[in-house]
């Protein structure tokens, strides 16, 4: 099933209800920092978790007490799709519970 790129004001429209998140290039970058190493190894294996559940997975950067979060679909070439923004909401929801700021 071939996955369709947004046109930019849609993916414009979606960043405005994702806090934190933004356009680089032609993906969706995020970063976390967090309370401590460990805190944000345990953010990378959540988000991880959630990649597999939907078959979609972003690059991630683990810092010291930093998760940085660049989403893109290969399939739509390297573009932003529907499936990189359901992704970005996942891992919106997983920064609070992990103390992310």
């Amino acid at each position: 099933m071939a996955v369709e790129p947004l046109a930019r004001k849609e993916i414009e429209d979606q960043l405005s209800e994702l806090p934190g998140w933004s356009l680089d290039g032609d993906r969706l970058v995020c970063s976390y920092r967090l309370a401590h190493h460990f805190a944000a190894t345990a953010m990378v294996v959540h988000i991880a978790q959630v990649q597999e559940e939907l078959n979609h997975h972003s690059d991630l950067t683990l810092g010291y007490n930093t998760v940085s979060v660049a989403v893109s679909t290969h399939s739509a070439g390297g573009k932003v799709t529907r499936l990189d923004i359901e992704l970005a909401r996942r891992i919106t929801a997983l920064a609070p519970v992990h103390g992310a700021r």
